[in-house]
């Protein structure tokens, strides 16, 4: 239990630096972007080619892929949980698919991934990974599509397709990316020169602390006056932190995997709702200030839901 904590605290640590820093006119306007751009296209790409190609062989690799369909089919029971509770509700139509997608799907990535990575060490790295192959490919294409739709209808438009050329483009990120070129490197037999790997390691430790400083500058901008919890809030957080990890744990618990690989995913499906999401229900003219407050939320709690989390995992796995 104190190692768990300890490895929180180094969490907390080094959001709260990103936040006095933030507060104290650190970082302008486009500093934010310009963290999450590094971290998404360079960082994390290099950590994972890094990584796994230093440490894993064909055999680990086909190892690792009976765990798939378990991250795939708790976030899709959780997105129909919240379709359906959306409609028990009574939650405004222009607002049911947002609600969703940030009620069943997490930042797996961004915040999920360092995380991960500071509570149960490298080791936990391709299952970080499973994890967000699942996440990724049902937020860019059932939570872009519920959000479409919420605008289609908050506007009079048309509803849209499911899937669209834009939405595969996005499951296709730098993050996802870099991890199929260095599983196709490690099923070629491919190894790379030292000094590219040398470099991949060094600008892939740079994952985590920059990761954890967008978060505290994330957390430095949240508009206090308007984190007020509502009922469509408070059934966000009841996805977040309640339904969707009961639901993890209940499909993982029996099914014949390593412990930690139950406990990554348990802790992934906790993590707080997509950063990406106010900005796409804006795009798609949704409702974006409900997106940004209900985001701000799950991110700011989960500061304290973490350590329980990573407590509760140990204990169930």
């Amino acid at each position: 239990m104190l190692s768990a904590l300890g490895s929180v605290l180094s969490v907390i640590l080094m959001i709260a630096l990103g936040f006095v820093l933030a507060k104290r006119g650190w970082f302008g306007e486009s500093s934010g972007a310009l963290v999450s751009r590094l971290v998404v296209s360079i960082a994390l790409p290099s950590y994972m080619i890094a990584n796994l190609m230093g440490g894993y062989d064909r055999d680990k690799l086909v190892s690792m892929l009976p765990g798939l369909p378990i991250p795939f089919a708790a976030m899709g029971s959780c997105y129909a949980a919240g379709v359906g509770i959306a409609a028990l509700f009574r939650l405004p139509r222009g607002r049911r698919g947002t609600f969703s997608s940030m009620f069943a799907l997490s930042n797996t990535i961004f915040i999920g991934l360092p995380v991960n990575i500071v509570l149960f060490g490298e080791a936990s790295l391709p299952y970080v990974l499973l994890y967000y192959i699942a996440n990724t490919s049902l937020f860019w294409t059932l939570g872009v599509f519920g959000m479409a739709r919420d605008g289609a209808v908050r506007e009079g438009r048309p509803p849209p397709s499911l899937v669209s050329a834009e939405g595969l483009r996005r499951i296709f990120s730098p993050p996802l990316v870099g991890f199929l070129a260095a599983v196709a490197m490690i099923v070629a037999g491919i190894s790379l020169p030292r000094p590219v790997m040398e470099s991949c390691r060094a600008l892939g430790a740079m994952t985590t602390p920059l990761s954890m400083l967008f978060i505290g500058i994330v957390i430095s901008r949240v508009e206090w006056r308007k984190l007020r919890l509502e009922r469509d809030l408070v059934l966000v957080l009841a996805g977040r932190f309640l339904l969707c990890p009961l639901i993890l744990a209940l499909m993982a618990r029996g099914a014949a995997l390593p412990a930690l690989m139950k406990e990554v995913f348990f802790v992934q499906a906790s993590m707080p709702a997509m950063t990406q999401t106010p900005i796409l229900a804006e795009a798609y003219g949704g409702d974006s200030e409900y997106a940004g407050v209900a985001t701000s939320m799950t991110t700011v709690l989960s500061l304290a839901t973490i350590p329980f989390f990573r407590i509760l995992a140990g204990s169930l796995f």
